[in-house]
Formats: structure tokens, C-alpha cells, sequence
């Protein structure tokens, strides 16, 4: 199982991000991973790769369909040449709302439109590399110009690892089908990785005449450590406060299904509604805090972990962001001792 982490989601200075990649190589760690809320998820890792020499970058994830595969192709072409063959191209769906209002970009099937989305960026890369006519005619992307005035031209490592991100069976089926790894929402619970997500990785990888293992499955967990009883209190508030914004999203209901929770999500979903954002968090118990989230004091987060994941999944980084510097409470202590007891 190998040990990841995220780099802060907040605005960060090109120093800041540097310090952050070689804070997490020297803590022996395998990737950094950046994710794409208020900020673009590409720009950091050219930074992060020009600070390190081993440590892996990616996306967990970037946005597929707020762009067109050939912006994608582009993007993940150069950081692939520039980190020396060490990203990893990690993608998501969003949900309908974001991709058509604040994208104002078209949504329907996002399944079957992930599928072309992917075949598009390596038939696109293809071309890239050994100059085969691009000729990609899929359902919803169509990509049949690339002249050599527009052409990036061969890499030394052009196989660049895809993963797609999801929640429900059809884009967890797509990854088993054809993607490299799957990146397993935040929002998720042991039971949930055995009853849904391992089913239906196999389930497509099956259609495709490959085994399971084929798909690397990567997660960031909650995890709740402090070295005091107040420390440990004010992680429980954040982590409750994400788990209650994810459980009141209608698209990760069948999170909450596998638990027997429906009833507590429609009303997290008419809270959320009626704007009454602080009185989430209450409906969150302590049972589900206990199902989707890690608990652990900081010298024992990397072996709680371990036990939890072992056989699930490949690669787990906590949800907690690494910080360019130490910030002085249990997460310091936590770090240093992440790669000991995971590796």
C-alpha cells in the first residue's frame, strides 16, 4: 500500500508548493496529489515536479468535462515530460449542476461520456507520440485535426497512467473496464468499497478480459487524530462538517444506502435546500463519523489505516493536506510516522 498526500486546496505561492512536494519526498511519501475546488489542479505540479526528483504528482482529480479532451491531452503531454514520467492523470465527472451552470458545459450519460472521454485522450496521445492520424469519432468527442504546427510531438514516457474518479456502479465499472486506477470518493466506508465498488471495478474490468488488479484503487480518508481531547474534538467538528456537506448531495445517496441511511440523507439534502448550512453537522452520528472516518492518536494514524484498507485499497493519503511547513499540533507527529507503519 503506498502513502500519498494532498497538497492544501488553498491559494498557494510557487515557494509554498515546492515546499510541500519536498516536505512529502523527504517524509518518503509516494505521490502528492492535487485536487480542483477553488483552484486549477494542473499549475500546481509543474511546481511540484521541479522540486523533486522522485515524488509522483497527480490530480485527484481535475475536472473532465470543463474541458475538451484535447486540453486535457495537452496538459497531462507536458507535466508528463516535465516531471520525467511521474504523473498521474486523475479525473472526475462533477455532478450535473456544477458541469452545466457554472461550466455552462453540456451533461447526459456521464458514464458512457467518461468512456469516450478516455478512449479520446489516448488515441490523441497516440498521435502525439508516433504520429498516427488522429482520428477519434466517438459518441460525444470527436478529435480528427492535429497538423504538425499544433503537434507537441514524442516523449520519453508516454504511457501515462489514467484514473477516473466516481461514487456510483457505472463510472466505478468504466474504470474496471479501461482505466489504469480509480480514485474512491472521500466519501465512502469500508462496507462500501466490499459491496459496491470492488463488485463493479470487476464487473467492467470482466468486459474488458482483464482481472481487477489491473485497476489501482487509490482513496482519501478522514481521519481524526490530536494529540489532546481538544484537538481531537475540533477534528471531529471539520470532519463532520464534510461528511455532512457530501451526505446531503443527492449524487452519493448510495453511500448512504449501504448503511441503511436514506431517511438521514433527505433530510441533510432539505437542510442543505433550505440554506440551513450550520444545522448539518448535527445529523451526522456517531456511528456514521465511526463508518466513514478514521480515527487514531498521531503515532498510530499510518497503522489504523493499514488495518482498515489492507486487501481494499493500493494507495491512501489522508484527507487532511500536507502543509508546506509543520503546524505545531498531532499532524506533525502523525507524518513522521505515516510511512513507518503503512509501508
Amino acid at each position: 500500500m503506498e502513502l500519498d498526500a494532498r497538497l492544501p486546496p488553498e491559494a498557494l505561492t510557487p515557494a509554498d508548493v515546492q515546499d510541500v512536494a519536498r516536505r512529502a519526498e523527504r517524509l518518503g511519501l509516494d505521490a502528492l496529489w492535487s485536487s480542483e475546488n477553488k483552484h486549477d489542479a494542473f499549475l500546481p505540479l509543474a511546481y511540484a515536479a521541479a522540486a523533486t526528483t522522485r515524488l509522483r504528482v497527480g490530480t485527484s482529480v481535475a475536472i473532465a468535462f470543463s474541458r475538451s479532451p484535447m486540453v486535457v491531452a495537452q496538459l497531462a503531454w507536458d507535466l508528463q515530460r516535465m516531471s520525467g514520467g511521474r504523473f498521474l492523470l486523475g479525473l472526475g465527472t462533477q455532478v450535473k449542476a456544477h458541469v452545466t451552470r457554472r461550466f455552462a458545459m453540456p451533461w447526459g450519460r456521464p458514464a458512457a461520456r467518461m468512456r469516450d472521454y478516455v478512449t479520446a485522450l489516448r488515441a490523441i496521445w497516440r498521435s502525439f507520440q508516433d504520429g498516427t492520424r488522429l482520428r477519434h469519432d466517438g459518441e460525444f468527442y470527436a478529435h480528427t485535426l492535429l497538423t504538425p504546427a499544433f503537434d507537441p510531438g514524442p516523449i520519453d514516457h508516454p504511457d501515462i497512467p489514467v484514473s477516473i474518479a466516481g461514487v456510483n456502479p457505472g463510472l466505478t465499472a468504466v474504470a474496471g473496464e479501461l482505466c489504469d486506477g480509480f480514485h474512491v470518493h472521500p466519501f465512502h466506508s469500508t462496507a462500501y468499497l466490499r459491496e459496491v465498488t470492488m463488485p463493479n471495478l470487476a464487473r467492467g474490468a470482466a468486459a474488458a478480459g482483464r482481472g481487477p488488479s489491473a485497476v489501482a484503487v487509490s482513496a482519501s480518508t478522514f481521519v481524526v487524530t490530536g494529540t489532546d481531547a481538544a484537538e481531537r474534538d475540533r477534528a471531529r467538528r471539520a470532519v463532520r462538517e464534510r461528511l455532512a456537506f457530501y451526505a446531503s448531495t443527492p449524487s452519493y445517496r448510495t453511500v448512504l444506502e449501504v448503511h441503511g441511511w436514506e431517511s438521514a440523507g433527505a433530510a441533510l439534502t432539505q437542510l442543505a435546500r433550505d440554506g440551513r448550512w450550520d444545522d448539518l453537522p448535527g445529523l451526522v452520528t456517531d456511528e456514521m463519523l465511526g463508518q466513514f472516518a478514521v480515527e487514531a492518536a498521531p503515532d498510530e494514524v499510518g497503522a489504523t489505516l493499514r488495518e482498515r484498507y489492507q486487501g481494499l485499497l493500493d494507495r491512501v493519503a489522508p484527507h487532511q493536506p500536507l502543509d508546506p511547513r509543520p503546524s505545531g499540533d498531532g499532524w506533525d507527529r502523525a507524518w513522521a510516522a505515516l510511512t513507518r507503519p503503512v509501508r
